[in-house]
């Protein structure tokens, strides 16, 4: 029997599920995580062979003990992962430490964690990406800007999310970055690309080859909405467009990717822009080596009447599935910020949207930031029926 090491199997609250359908597959899962054990899901609890509670898994040092107890009593670990961003690094140190050889190592992390370093591999898959320079005087960042124009974005070369990260419009707010920015992070500046953003999001099998497709869109970028306080709104897409598909497989093979959970972002141009391409154009913006955040396996699953858990863990087990996406719609998601006056209230959205709405919910302030407080998730067979729903749930009065 494989023993399948999951950090953080609690948080976020959906991945319970990954191991779920792992148990189901005959793994023994096992689990590393902070919360106390009588405080987990019943059903996290019923997935897990054995869970080890540490004090905090920012102690690197105590979870690498915890992994060292449980290879002591269980064997080898086959397979050791979070499905986290922000655990990627040190999933990577772990499997190098304990020659657990699925998975990322060490020594891959700079290209997949660091936005400088992604750009040749987009390069070797043909895909056009944004002029960069790292971050690093004041002089030096003018003559890129000089070079490239305003406005310029600004963000952790290595990070997570959209935080520290600012979009420079002229000369006073850069020298005004310069003088708050943390002096511990290391940063990338880019030119400004005017466009949507697309995602190829994807399962990956041993050999490299996708055994589940999909994708989305997000007309509003989450740095605005982090820095501006906006509404959230992104959709899963009906059909993956054969242009995001092309790109996301030749970055699958550029970067070499095996057995993992992808999620992918591209540019879509929405205008001509010189050295990168026409409008409508894909443009390389970061790669993200497991699942879209947030609700998005579950929006994955309501869009392609589909389960996405039991697909990872399929690959996980037998390296293939059996479970194939049926009758395709468009999965909407709406985050509504509290404190604006909208001209439809929850229950009339309830009430309009009640055959299409999916799940509707009141988030905590650690994720309002991102997503906003109240969210709607909702299905449509056509666009326009979404674009309808988009205007209905986020018009409100200024």
């Amino acid at each position: 029997m494989k023993n399948f090491l999951f950090i953080s199997p609690n948080f976020p609250e959906n991945y319970w599920m990954f191991c779920r359908e792992l148990k189901k597959n005959g793994l023994n899962v096992l689990g590393i995580g902070d919360q106390p054990y009588e405080e987990l899901s019943q059903g996290l609890k019923d997935s897990l062979d054995e869970y080890y509670k540490v004090s905090s898994l920012e102690n690197e040092e105590e979870v690498y003990r915890a992994v060292a107890f449980l290879i002591f009593k269980h064997g080898r670990i086959d397979w050791l992962e979070s499905n986290n961003e922000y655990w990627l690094e040190r999933d990577a140190r772990f499997r190098t430490a304990f020659h657990i050889t699925s998975g990322f190592q060490e020594d891959d992390i700079p290209r997949i964690k660091y936005k400088s370093k992604m750009k040749a591999y987009y390069a070797q898959a043909g895909i056009p990406t944004a002029r960069y320079h790292l971050v690093d005087t004041l002089e030096e960042c003018e003559k890129f800007i000089k070079e490239v124009g305003y406005p310029v974005v600004v963000k952790p070369d290595n990070g997570v999310g959209a935080s520290h990260t600012y979009k420079l419009e002229d000369q006073g707010q850069l020298e005004e970055f310069f003088r708050t920015k943390e002096p511990e992070v290391s940063y990338i500046m880019e030119e400004f690309v005017v466009a949507e953003v697309n995602s190829y999001d994807a399962i990956i099998d041993s050999n490299g080859d996708p055994i589940f497709e999909t994708g989305n869109v997000t007309p509003i970028s989450i740095m605005d909405i982090v820095n501006h306080e906006d509404n959230a709104l992104f959709y899963i897409v009906k059909q993956l467009s054969s242009d995001v598909r092309l790109a996301g497989r030749a970055t699958v093979k550029s970067f070499n990717v095996r057995s993992r959970f992808v999620h992918f972002e591209f540019f879509r141009l929405q205008k001509d822009q010189k050295g990168l391409g026409r409008k409508g154009d894909i443009v390389g913006l970061e790669v993200n080596m497991r699942p879209c955040g947030g609700f998005s396996p579950d929006m994955m699953d309501f869009a392609c009447k589909t389960d996405v858990y039991k697909i990872w863990a399929d690959m996980i087990a037998f390296d293939r599935t059996q479970m194939q996406p049926r009758d395709r719609e468009y999965c909407a998601f709406v985050g509504r910020r509290d404190g604006k006056k909208f001209i439809l209230g929850h229950k009339d959205i309830m009430t309009k949207y009640s055959k299409n709405i999916r799940m509707a919910d009141r988030l905590p302030d650690v994720l309002a930031a991102a997503m906003g407080n109240q969210i709607y998730i909702a299905t449509f067979q056509s666009k326009r029926e979404m674009d309808n729903f988009f205007q209905d749930a986020l018009k409100y009065e200024f």
